[in-house]
């Protein structure tokens, strides 16, 4: 599927206006594989991430520390209003190497496994179908690696910190305030 066919039925999922497309009797991708990999305009933000700081670890990062205008910079204002809108559309999202029925590294099979033993329900997202999204969630969340776990419309954490706060119990009252959000 082409990426203006890929963006305009993210589109109508995200509730924007479809856009208008020379293919539109293509029909759209299945729910379970659909992504926002296509909303990344370009890869220029790779350098720009590349050359950012980025906090070491937290656990929950404020909207006021993702630097919004270099977020908009690297990742457009179309990309950044749809991550902004499916994060806090859905309880709990999973930025990962695969997805949640197939996921393509240890670290995400491992945050999967963990919501999948909660028995919650999550979204995922495919970082590794677009190069550009891939290195703008970098920027957009202040996180260097994935996946990148968000609650409540809130970057919640990474591997590491899904399972110390599913050990400790803190994970679980999370997802409660979450689903209950």
């Amino acid at each position: 599927m082409d990426e203006e066919n890929f963006f305009s039925s993210l589109s109508k999922r995200l509730g924007f206006s479809p856009l208008h497309s020379s293919h539109a009797s293509t029909p759209p991708p299945p729910s379970h594989r659909l992504t926002m990999a296509a909303l990344a305009p370009s890869l220029s933000c790779v350098h720009a991430v590349r050359s950012a700081r980025v906090s070491s670890r937290a656990r929950v990062s404020k909207p006021s520390t993702r630097r919004p205008s270099l977020v908009t910079h690297c990742m457009g204002p179309e990309m950044k209003g749809a991550i902004d809108k499916f994060v806090t559309s859905n309880k709990i999202v999973v930025f990962m190497k695969g997805n949640k029925d197939a996921p393509r590294c240890g670290f995400s099979n491992t945050v999967v496994q963990v919501f999948k033993s909660m028995d919650v329900p999550f979204e995922t997202v495919d970082i590794l179908e677009d190069e550009g999204l891939r290195a703008g969630m970098k920027v957009y969340s202040d996180w260097p690696t994935f996946p990148q776990v968000y609650l409540d419309g809130e970057f919640f954490g990474g591997c590491d910190i899904i399972v110390d706060t599913y050990k400790d119990g803190s994970l679980k009252e999370a997802v409660d305030v979450a689903m209950l959000g």
